[in-house]
């Protein structure tokens, strides 16, 4: 098998295995407890929590671990809505992941109201847009770092301040761009920031809500005192544990991901763009991440395409696979402009560390093999 829909999820690194392990097997203890037993359970988080931190260029203190990126993003955009009543207008993009998209529509049918930025087809806003969508009732601004299915990558910095000196609360979903682009959380005005285990090679079911010590955060789960009284529940600790190695791995690889990775991706696309006639690459391709690559293949179906790859062993996908199964083109792709044939014909290839160069010859062959027999076959029944 070749994996190339590490977008979707991550291979897990089998030295995050072998720093879980412990805590599934001999560390059973809750964190919570006051005996020995809990407190070295609970040492095991701090120091997680540290390895996080130093990733993100943040404070340990100011790091929240939550079960997913999804719970992350709906936690702080709920928090600041609970800060002031009297706010009721949210300003977001067109494009954003599912966790946030559909909170957002969800507030509006109770009541709230949501600017959707556009964006161009190159998958990027304006900034005098933004700047013009807040009002004196927006409780926040909630725009990607990256954008999971084109990888396009948003100026972050430049948001934050612009958000910043509006007086409003700014959130960036950073599970895509996290890991494989520096982040220095200490020099942003960002309030929340989320990230998600699964795409850090690390286990499902772990994620980190980054609050700024300065801002005001109202729980989403509510119980006992974990997380320092802001996230409910016994915590997973085997995964919390797995997550701060997989951070620690990913600070060690940040040159890799930038060099290696972008290296493969840019030469199984070149490869793709000129040896598959009718083929485009969906969004900008400086400004974005790199390990992502979005193309639309001309006259062919995505669907039909994602099962010829599966047999010959690749996995890829035709956007997120948070909306796999659904009817619909790609939200993003349409929000770029491009009409449905385009959006449906369109395939998302994201590499990871664990990917080959022998990998990616084999899939530049397949894809070429793919679309040549599909096209050949739409050829035979017109």
């Amino acid at each position: 098998m070749i994996y190339l829909d590490n977008n979707a999820t991550t291979q897990v690194d089998p030295a995050v295995v072998e720093a879980m392990m412990p805590y599934l097997t001999d560390l059973y203890g809750n964190p919570s407890s006051v005996y020995s037993f809990g407190s070295r359970v609970s040492k095991a988080i701090d120091t997680a929590r540290e390895q996080v931190a130093a990733l993100l260029g943040c404070q340990p203190e100011e790091i929240l671990f939550t079960s997913c990126g999804t719970e992350s993003d709906n936690a702080a955009i709920a928090s600041s809505l609970l800060v002031d009543p009297d706010r009721q207008h949210i300003v977001t993009t067109s494009v954003e992941h599912s966790a946030v998209l559909k909170q957002c529509e969800t507030l509006a049918k109770r009541g709230y109201e949501v600017t959707w930025l556009r964006v161009d087809e190159k998958g990027h806003l304006s900034l005098e847009e933004l700047e013009k969508a807040i009002r004196p009732d927006t409780a926040i601004v909630s725009v990607m770092w990256a954008n999971n299915e084109t990888g396009v990558l948003f100026p972050i910095e430049e948001i934050a301040a612009i958000v910043r000196s509006k007086g409003v609360f700014f959130h960036t979903d950073a599970v895509q761009a996290v890991g494989k682009i520096p982040i220095r959380l200490g020099d942003l005005p960002i309030n929340f920031l989320a990230v998600s285990g699964h795409k850090l090679h690390c286990p499902k079911g772990v994620g980190v809500l980054y609050v700024n010590r300065r801002t005001r955060f109202n729980p989403f789960l509510i119980g006992g005192g974990q997380e320092g009284g802001r996230r409910a529940g016994t915590e997973n600790v085997a995964s919390i544990v797995a997550l701060g190695k997989a951070a620690e791995l990913a600070a060690a690889a940040m040159e890799h991901e930038n060099t290696v990775v972008r290296a493969m991706r840019d030469r199984f696309e070149n490869a793709i763009l000129e040896q598959v006639p009718g083929v485009e690459v969906n969004g900008d391709r400086e400004q974005r991440l790199p390990n992502t690559s979005n193309l639309a293949f001309e006259g062919v179906d995505s669907e039909a395409v994602l099962m010829l790859l599966d047999k010959e062993g690749i996995c890829v996908s035709a956007g997120s696979a948070c909306t796999a199964g659904s009817v619909h083109p790609s939200h993003v792709l349409k929000a770029m402009g491009f009409s449905n044939a385009r959006a449906r014909s369109s395939i998302r290839f994201s590499f990871s560390r664990f990917n080959t160069e022998a990998e990616v010859d084999i899939a530049i062959e397949a894809v070429k093999r793919v679309i040549t027999k599909l096209r050949d076959t739409a050829a035979v029944r017109v």
